[in-house]
């Protein structure tokens, strides 16, 4: 690992990103906590990072944005250093429903978020990561779902097609970026005590699914994140390519 590792999270202001960020800084990394409106909730992961020692700031930036995703980099650029590790965790689950219920703006929505603002941050940390471009090489993980797998039928569908996309983007870019010193891995997530399922109109999926679970609950958001710290980790240095499900045995 570098001897000052910056991380940017995106999506960090609460679940699997806020806990990412809280157990990154404890061991050792600078980072730069991504949120789209909760300032508040935010300025405590911040708060939170610092009380470890570490360097933090709160960017606010909204995903399906590409000249927020630019601005994003940049502010992290110019208050922490170039960076050296970067996280995905943004992604929204959109209105549940059947597919032939759901309407063009929010399947959209979903996309632009979970898909094109996955792609457009992945250039700009490259640019900036790539031993080509100047960067020391790093590590990045994308936060894919099981969804990905079962598909989402009967709740969301497309949301399911997204994080297949980014399965897709760690398969590929882990092949594209290996000459460029960059690990590229992601973590697959079951049902987890976040609000995902309470923004998607479902808030009793996690008492409903968890018979269906082998360990019999939903995960916690610090049994993700440390999948997450573990494939940025120097501990996971000949491991790129890989989806990484924490799920319960699900």
């Amino acid at each position: 690992m570098a001897a000052r590792p910056i991380l940017l999270i995106t999506g960090a202001g609460r679940g699997i990103g806020a806990a990412t960020a809280k157990i990154a800084a404890a061991r050792g990394f600078d980072v730069a906590v991504n949120y789209k409106t909760d300032a508040t909730a935010a300025a405590t992961v911040v708060d939170a990072v610092k009380a470890h020692g570490r360097n933090a700031i709160a960017i606010e930036a909204n995903m399906a944005i590409e000249a927020d995703v630019e601005r994003m980099f940049r502010t992290a650029d110019e208050k922490l250093g170039r960076l050296t590790h970067f996280v995905y965790n943004t992604g929204i689950p959109g209105l549940a429903g059947r597919l032939e219920t759901a309407s063009s703006a929010m399947m959209r929505e979903v996309l632009e978020v979970n898909v094109l603002g996955a792609l457009w941050s992945l250039q700009r940390a490259i640019r900036r990561m790539s031993r080509k471009h100047g960067g020391q090489g790093g590590s990045i993980v994308l936060l894919s779902s099981v969804a990905a797998d079962i598909g989402g039928p009967n709740e969301y569908v497309w949301y399911a097609a997204s994080k297949g996309a980014i399965e897709s983007m760690t398969y590929g870019l882990s092949k594209e970026l290996a000459g460029d010193g960059i690990r590229v891995n992601a973590v697959s997530p079951g049902a987890s005590e976040t609000r995902v399922h309470a923004d998607a109109g479902t808030p009793d999926k996690l008492q409903r699914i968890a018979p269906m679970i082998p360990m019999g609950r939903a995960g916690k958001p610090e049994e993700s994140a440390e999948a997450v710290l573990f494939l940025l980790s120097d501990a996971a240095s000949y491991i790129s390519g890989t989806v990484l499900r924490v799920a319960g045995g699900r």
